[in-house]
């Protein structure tokens, strides 16, 4: 069994490394994320320009081709200096290359892959309602209705991140009322975010400031059956792909954190000295080392497998799950420890283990909280459903 990268792999991973050190160094990430009310457009600018947005849309797009590993691999090596600002590459990456590209009709492919691969087009996911985050399907109450050459959508979502910079919208909403399951009848909307109806209000909140969480309004929005993905009333079974690919796609990022606050600490504790020797040689920061590096290792077997089973097309969602659980769990404690071995520094906004503990905060909670996750996994094992 062979756990190394393929050489194409490697290659990638090392050019995309000296470019994030290079292009983006940590300074550069810090100053974008405190500066809350400005959406970082230098930051995108910066992908469009090393051509970053193509990274899994096919050479026939316009883009750089690359499988799920490849897309990884980006996204650790990212959030390594930009920790959640991450997103602001894999939110487009998610909501736009990956949804059309998967399910797409070749018209909307054709329209839609080049303008994302050359990032002159933004997107957003407008998934999650007031009512209901991890219940989304108990509480989903944006609906729509079929008209004369499309849909009239209403509705309310949340916590929909850089909404208010984006050009479309990937909702979800109800299109049958006479289902018998809740994860049917429900239909994908592209949605021109600049459609009459349509309201975007920014949200404050405690990570990846610059980049903005909003609230969107659907108010009799018209929707063109041309901005439909997918087969209408079908939306959770064409979803389902799409959605381990997210969980994959955070634990790569906190993979990355973990790799951002591991450099860190490392570099600090080799220089800081305290009651006459550099703090590298007590025990007890030495083995708060040893620990998140192991937390890095152990971390990066999962998503490398995850990764690499979800290119070759085998079902991973059980797995992506645990990767997504562990995953954030272990970048959001690796970031506590790194506070710990900073001591006021690591407090201090002048540094970054702050920035990595409240980005990797998030991760416990979205896509999907933890504990529903363990209660799926619990559920694969033939235990009974407690929710």
């Amino acid at each position: 069994m062979d756990f190394d990268l393929p050489e194409e792999h490697q290659a990638f991973r090392d050019v995309v490394r000296r470019w994030v050190d290079t292009e983006i160094p940590k300074e550069w990430s810090r100053k974008l994320e405190a500066d809350e009310h400005n959406y970082p457009h230098a930051l995108w600018d910066k992908f469009t320009e090393a051509g970053l947005h193509g990274v899994g849309i096919a050479e026939e797009f316009g883009g750089q081709g690359g499988d799920v590993l490849m897309q990884m691999l980006l996204a650790r090596e990212l959030a390594r200096s930009l920790g959640g600002l991450a997103w602001i590459w894999g939110i487009t990456s998610f909501a736009g290359s990956k949804s059309i590209g998967l399910y797409g009709s070749p018209e909307q492919k054709a329209k839609f892959l080049p303008e994302i691969a050359a990032g002159r087009l933004k997107a957003a996911i407008s998934f999650t309602e007031p009512g209901g985050g991890t219940d989304l399907l108990g509480n989903l109450a944006t609906a729509a209705e079929r008209v004369d050459g499309g849909w009239v959508l209403n509705g309310e979502k949340i916590w929909s991140s850089s909404a208010h910079v984006a050009d479309y919208l990937l909702c979800i909403a109800r299109t049958d009322k006479t289902v018998e399951k809740k994860h049917q009848g429900l239909t994908l909307f592209w949605v021109p975010a600049a459609s009459e109806g349509v309201k975007i209000t920014p949200l404050p909140k405690l990570g990846m400031r610059s980049m903005g969480s909003c609230t969107v309004v659907y108010n009799n929005v018209f929707v063109a059956d041309e901005n439909v993905l997918a087969e209408p009333h079908r939306a959770w079974h064409t979803l389902l792909p799409t959605l381990n690919n997210e969980r994959i796609m955070v634990g790569a990022f906190c993979l990355g954190v973990i790799d951002g606050v591991l450099e860190d600490a490392l570099a600090y504790v080799m220089q800081r000295k305290a009651f006459g020797k550099y703090i590298g040689q007590f025990q007890i920061l030495q083995h708060y080392i040893a620990d998140i590096a192991t937390m890095q290792q152990t971390t990066e077997l999962l998503l490398y497998y995850c990764a690499d089973a979800q290119a070759r097309g085998e079902n991973v969602g059980n797995q992506a799950n645990m990767l997504k659980l562990f995953a954030s769990e272990n970048a959001n404690k690796a970031a506590d420890m790194g506070i710990q071995i900073l001591g006021g520094m690591g407090y201090s906004a002048e540094t970054d283990m702050q920035r990595y503990w409240r980005d990797s905060r998030l991760w416990r909670i979205g896509p999907v909280t933890n504990e529903m996750i363990r209660n799926g996994i619990a559920e694969s094992l033939g235990l009974p459903r407690s929710f």
